[in-house]
């Protein structure tokens, strides 16, 4: 599901940054992350609520830690787009290529343990 909604984003974020549009690029996908996370998580829950009359119960051993660690990631990724003085630029696409393996590594490491 997830490569199914990524893979048009990245061919409209590519094509529009291919035409100077580097910014538009980098808010549509964050644009479209941010409507995955308000919207198609809680809409289906919400309809299995309304069906079956009792609540959709999430549960994760670790749900709270990944919650900090998404925080921590989200307040460095501004802190970096920031830094840049708000302009998309080799150096700012460097750091955000070293946040995700920073994200992806503590995530492999907390999930082997």
């Amino acid at each position: 599901l997830a490569a199914g909604t990524s893979v048009p984003d990245l061919i409209s974020s590519v094509l529009v940054a291919k035409r100077g549009e580097g910014d538009m690029a980098v808010s549509s996908s964050i644009g479209s992350n941010i409507f995955d996370i308000l919207v198609g998580l809680p809409l289906p829950w919400l309809c299995y609520t309304l069906a079956e009359g009792r609540p959709f119960i999430v549960t994760a051993v670790s749900l709270q830690l990944s919650v900090i660690v998404l925080l921590l990631m989200l307040i460095l990724v501004i802190a970096s787009i920031a830094m840049s003085g708000w302009v998309l630029s080799r150096k700012l696409g460097y750091a955000m290529l070293v946040l995700y393996v920073i994200f992806v590594a503590q995530d492999l490491f907390r999930a082997l343990m």
